[in-house]
């Protein structure tokens, strides 16, 4: 009888080894990097359309409903293009959030996550799929870090081998598109998986109406070197920056309470800033599994 169950979970642990190994050899082998010093970030202009936007959002219950075909009404750069060698194709999005979103008891990574779907049902999502080495999940490039070319476009997005239009940081286009302005607080650009709202750059934390800041703030000295990239903390890598308290206005998911529009007597919201992390890496709450990737590209 032993010896039948040794047998069993002898099988059972090669399967699993198989299955592994058959999945790992399905995904795209990650490119292989060397770089370690930041860049300024050259923007493709966006002056092309896409195709016709597709997007219905509906509310039933305690649940809203997104579906999208991905494209956005704005305009976009040029893709394929030099970094970036995808074209855009439409999708096939159905994203869901709650509408009584609430803290849960610790936050949540977002790393093999959709972060959140702006109001015209493009997607956010703020890593990218590039690492030294090309060692996943070991020193991350960070979209906006300029090191490696990823042919963003003047609304800080690209697009993934599906063809999937994404956005890496502020979603210039359609903050235009909403009216967004400098001195008034930001409209409502979306909503993350765990259905807060989204804002980007401009908020009322209690004292008026301004600028909101990170909280995260560049390492000090220089990376490990050896195993690891060397040089100093940059911006080049996600690993470069360190969430310090109080040093900005936003928490470690880059969100805070705010007084808007659609929340007058305020909410926990989530904030697309200037600067680092521009997207958020994390949740306050619980996010839904309608965001989960599903074999994205970079």
């Amino acid at each position: 009888m032993k010896l039948f169950v040794c047998v069993v979970a002898g099988l059972t642990a090669l399967l699993l080894a198989a299955t592994a190994m058959a999945q790992r050899e399905r995904r795209p082998r990650a490119r292989f990097h060397t770089v370690t010093e930041s860049a300024a970030v050259r923007l493709v202009p966006a002056n092309e359309t896409a195709g016709p936007p597709k997007v219905s959002i509906e509310v039933s219950g305690a649940t809203r409903t997104i579906t999208s075909n991905g494209i956005p009404s704005h305009t976009v750069g040029t893709f394929p293009n030099r970094g970036n060698p995808h074209a855009i194709t439409p999708q096939e999005y159905t994203f869901t959030v709650t509408t009584e979103p609430a803290p849960a008891g610790e936050t949540t990574a977002s790393r093999r996550w959709l972060w959140g779907v702006a109001v015209n049902g493009v997607p956010f999502e703020a890593p990218t799929a590039e690492f030294w080495h090309g060692e996943r999940g070991g020193w991350n490039y960070d979209a906006l870090g300029g090191a490696v070319r990823l042919g963003l476009d003047a609304n800080h997005a690209h697009v993934q081998r599906t063809g999937a239009y994404h956005y890496h940081a502020l979603p210039t286009g359609l903050m235009q598109r909403v009216g967004w302005k400098a001195d008034a607080h930001s409209p409502l650009i979306g909503w993350a998986a765990d259905g807060f709202p989204i804002y980007a750059v401009t908020g009322d934390l209690g004292d008026g109406v301004r600028k909101v800041r990170s909280s995260y703030r560049l390492k000090p000295g220089a990376r490990p070197g050896g195993d690891a990239p060397g040089g100093a903390h940059d911006g080049t890598f996600v690993e470069d920056w360190a969430y310090v308290a109080g040093s900005g206005d936003l928490d470690e998911c880059n969100g805070a309470v705010t007084r808007s529009a659609e929340f007058p007597e305020g909410s926990y919201a989530y904030f697309i800033t200037e600067g680092y992390p521009f997207v958020a890496r994390c949740w306050k709450g619980t996010p839904d599994p309608s965001f989960r990737k599903r074999r994205r590209g970079r």
